[in-house]
């Protein structure tokens, strides 16, 4: 009875997994707008908080920064609702497309509808950045820190390390000085480690049992596989799916071709070249997270085994690859939310927020120059149009008069038709 009152927040999370382009930055801009502005569910403060503390660990950030919305409306029970039905629209999509790949393999990968979705995407992360620059940025040292964190991010948009360094070294700068943030004696809480065992503990038995049973040849070997390859995907990757999509190609389609591999007569999970890039395109034309892809390459490793040990590894990739995301995200913030009762944390705060800013900007400015600017270079006509999508994306968010729906419905309506 007690989720009856957070089933509209449950619709709008629907509703959000289903139009939710754009990769992590994009899908932050879209939180922006309609759990912070619309709905109110959480505060501007709140959700950079929860965007800045989420990059500071491996796995899909911005999964991980809607199931804290959950959190912070219902506890666990909320937090895994609202993480199953972010992720189920694009894991389905993505799993069905494992099984319909001789299909797709033989249709363009960008489909003419989706042509100004990432314009569109950029106009929501500049809104973003737009909305909470005077709420972080607000003195010389948060000016600072945000103005090396866009041009880091800037030029450094694709390296692993760099939102979680720019963000540890944020929090370190602002703690040179106490004249802002005073330490007011407080009571020390004891904070409980405990429950992090259960991650580590998951990512020995995933690797033991995968090892073990590739080695005795168990029946299912590759089912235990497909769990322990995308659990370790999900614990290790920072940086999102363009950190995700090379280890994964490393793992699926380079290392079973390595004459170690071969030599040993390892039977180890291959996917076809061809295959998986078609999977990583589409992955990124579909609507949700970019971690969805798991769903798919769970599915084609057990492809060849029959259909109903393809579905059993979709279901298994997606649940291993999202996992510890939630098992960090939900031990971890607790233990976050003690920490904070301590000045050096609020100070850290400071500049993880300017930061965050300074991320968000970044990566807008590297967008336009990387989609727009290289385009208008070559002469292509169709840069104009992504111009205009970004300017008007950003314009008709700021009027707060159309709802992220309809904006990403008008935008694929668009592309349909020019």
């Amino acid at each position: 009875m007690l989720l009856i009152r957070h089933i509209p927040f449950l619709r709008a999370v629907l509703l959000h997994s289903v139009t939710a382009f754009g990769g992590p930055q994009g899908h932050i801009g879209m939180m922006m707008k309609t759990f912070v502005v619309e709905r109110k569910d959480v505060t501007e403060a709140e959700l950079v908080e929860y965007n800045g503390f989420c990059q500071l660990l491996p796995g899909a950030s911005s999964t991980q920064t809607l199931t804290l919305i959950g959190y912070k409306r219902g506890g666990i029970p909320l937090a895994l609702l609202t993480l199953l039905i972010w992720i189920l629209p694009a894991c389905t999509l993505m799993a069905g497309l494992s099984f319909l790949l001789d299909y797709f393999a033989d249709v363009q990968k960008k489909v003419a509808v989706f042509q100004f979705i990432q314009p569109m995407a950029i106009g929501f992360i500049a809104y973003s950045s737009f909305r909470t620059f005077p709420l972080a940025v607000h003195n010389t040292i948060t000016r600072v820190i945000m103005v090396i964190a866009t041009l880091t991010t800037f030029l450094a948009f694709k390296t692993p390390w760099v939102f979680p360094g720019l963000i540890i070294l944020s929090g370190i700068a602002t703690n040179f000085s106490d004249k802002r943030i005073p330490q007011v004696d407080i009571k020390p809480k004891k904070i409980k480690w405990g429950n992090l065992l259960i991650f580590f503990m998951l990512f020995g038995i995933a690797g033991y049992l995968s090892e073990t049973a590739t080695k005795q040849n168990w029946t299912n070997r590759k089912a235990y596989n497909v769990f322990e390859n995308n659990y370790r995907f999900g614990s290790l990757v920072f940086g999102g799916g363009d950190v995700l999509m090379p280890l994964m190609y490393e793992q699926y389609v380079t290392r079973p071709e390595t004459k170690q591999i071969q030599n040993n007569k390892r039977d180890v999970l291959k996917i076809d070249k061809e295959a998986f890039l078609t999977g990583s395109g589409m992955v990124r034309a579909i609507p949700g997270p970019v971690f969805s892809i798991g769903a798919f390459t769970g599915g084609m490793a057990l492809r060849s085994e029959g259909a109903w040990r393809q579905l059993w590894g979709c279901v298994l990739g997606a649940v291993a690859i999202f996992l510890p995301s939630v098992l960090l995200v939900l031990f971890f913030f607790p233990v976050w939310h003690n920490l904070k009762k301590y000045a050096v944390i609020y100070r850290s705060l400071e500049g993880i927020n300017a930061a965050v800013v300074g991320i968000m900007t970044g990566a807008t400015a590297y967008l336009i120059k990387d989609n727009i600017v290289f385009s208008l270079f070559d002469g292509n006509p169709h840069a104009y149009w992504d111009i205009a999508i970004v300017s008007g994306t950003f314009f008709l968010l700021r009027l707060n008069k159309i709802p992220s729906p309809f904006i990403v419905a008008g935008c694929l309506l668009l592309g349909a038709l020019v």
